[in-house]
């Protein structure tokens, strides 16, 4: 049996200052379906969904809902047409309510025009929450709820609009692993429920566990749709890429184990998230971190950096003891950390401004900035890593989210590390752009840098890492050599415990 298409995109085309940017793109998406949207930087994916959302406006071509074509000026005209997108950054207001935020701009009225009808909003949005089995109080503000817990409320205030079609950019990118198996049933829920859903993500394994076709589009146009049943991993990369890429494929290395250590990690504490941790790390030595959320990873990755203060426990940085991030900095480590948005840029500044932060005193000489020079060294890692860029006087936010973390390496990189500490270094990343952030992180290693990386997805964990420690609880459980790991499921099976 054929399933109807709920929306036809076709011969999309879009074009900024004569730049195009759609090239008679088209995506068709059915009722009840699951669909995987992908592709690369500038690929126009995002372009797409702003269309269909009414963020942007068409150059020409048409888009049909139920068979009827439609034209959508403005957001709302998409809003009421039943078509919501959830971004990746919540639009919640967090000292508000559930159902304050649920229905945010649309509340029930009673009476007056303006008199709010609170109790009628807590009955429709505890009706709703019961419809998508989510257990959350409707009373409850939503800065005392988890992560995982607002990106249901985002669903639910968009099923308060009586939305037919979802568009989820990124919805795993904040969650952890017990968030994301939620988040996966309630999408199946929702597809079981007739609604359709545009799923937008960089994460190969979740798409071809949740989905049910994929549209990969390069260039401004469509390179592939296809059922996920009848397609490779491999094939989706390929089409992405344009090449067949090796970055993924673990490599063995060859490095030297010196008589001392960079990074000595002694008998380390921190409150009930950090037990008794040891390991050493020696130079040019790839050392991966693997656990599920709430081992530890992160906490021992600042410690090292001098962010938390251990309550137990010393760390040893080329023999000197770090006692603050003063200290670490001081001794060549530098940090990458997993929210590149919040902690690792300042994005309404330019890329060079971003790249001179942590390099200010070596670019200074009597209290005056070397523009220039700042100038030459931003420029210099522009083209080494590859940075996709009008220039260095770029506002950060409007980069890519590769981009930018290749940004926050390269502010850390001019400083010549003894230690670069990567956590989630290619989170909300495509695949283009971390095949490129492996082979940096292994072109570092190979010149003597020592690495520490954290990631969730394992089969990254396993291309980059000479060796892999696995945490449970916040102990060390396993130190493990990459050549003795036969398969992802080997890895799967020591960080659940068993």
């Amino acid at each position: 049996m054929t399933i109807p298409h709920i929306l036809e995109m076709e011969n999309i085309n879009k074009s900024f200052s004569r730049v195009p940017v759609l090239k008679n793109a088209h995506f068709e998406l059915r009722k009840g379906e699951v669909h995987a949207l992908m592709g690369g930087n500038g690929a126009g994916k995002s372009t797409l969904m702003k269309i269909l959302t009414g963020v942007y406006t068409k150059d020409s071509g048409t888009i049909l809902l139920e068979g009827s074509k439609v034209e959508f000026n403005k957001p709302k005209d998409a809003e009421r047409s039943g078509i919501a997108m959830i971004f990746q950054e919540f639009s919640l207001i967090p000292t508000l309510t559930v159902a304050e935020n649920i229905f945010l701009k649309h509340e029930p009225r009673r009476g007056l025009p303006f008199s709010i009808d609170g109790k009628e909003m807590v009955r429709r949005s505890r009706e709703i929450l019961n419809d998508l089995d989510v257990q959350i109080d409707p009373n409850a503000t939503v800065d005392s709820l988890s992560v995982g817990y607002w990106q249901m409320v985002e669903i639910a205030k968009a099923l308060s609009k009586n939305a037919r079609i979802l568009v989820m950019d990124e919805p795993t990118a904040s969650l952890s692993e017990s968030e994301t198996r939620s988040l996966f049933q309630l999408v199946k829920r929702l597809k079981h429920a007739g609604i359709s859903i545009v799923y937008i993500s960089h994460r190969m394994a979740e798409i071809f566990e949740i989905c049910d076709r994929i549209t990969v589009m390069k260039d401004g146009q469509n390179v592939l749709t296809e059922e996920c049943s009848r397609i490779s991993m491999e094939q989706v990369i390929v089409s992405m890429l344009g090449k067949e890429t090796a970055s993924f494929e673990w490599q063995e290395r060859q490095y030297e184990l010196t008589p001392e250590p960079v990074v000595q990690v002694r008998n380390l504490a921190y409150g009930s998230r950090v037990r008794n941790v040891s390991f050493d790390l020696y130079p040019g030595e790839i050392v991966g971190l693997a656990g599920l959320m709430g081992s530890g990873r992160t906490e021992i990755a600042e410690a090292i950096f001098g962010i938390r203060q251990p309550e137990a426990g010393e760390i040893l940085i080329r023999g000197k003891k770090i006692k603050n991030v003063r200290d670490a900095i001081g001794q060549g480590v530098a940090l990458v950390p997993e929210n590149r948005r919040k902690q690792g840029l300042i994005l309404d500044h330019s890329v060079r401004s971003n790249v001179m932060l942590t390099n200010i005193y070596q670019l200074s000489k009597h209290l005056f900035v070397n523009d220039y020079a700042g100038t030459n060294m931003t420029n210099h890692y522009i083209q080494k890593l590859n940075i996709k860029t009008d220039g260095p006087d770029k506002i950060v936010k409007l980069l890519s989210g590769g981009n930018q973390q290749k940004i926050v390496l390269a502010k850390w990189l001019a400083k010549n590390p003894t230690l670069l500490i990567l956590d989630e270094p290619t989170i909300g990343v495509d695949i283009g752009a971390k095949s490129e952030i492996v082979e940096i992180v292994r072109e570092l290693a190979d010149r003597g840098i020592s690495v520490l990386v954290i990631s969730s997805e394992l089969q990254e964990l396993l291309a980059l890492s000479d060796r892999i420690l696995v945490l449970y609880n916040g102990e060390i459980m396993k130190d493990i050599y990459r050549r003795d790991i036969e398969t992802e499921e080997v890895l799967h099976h020591a960080i659940q415990g068993y």
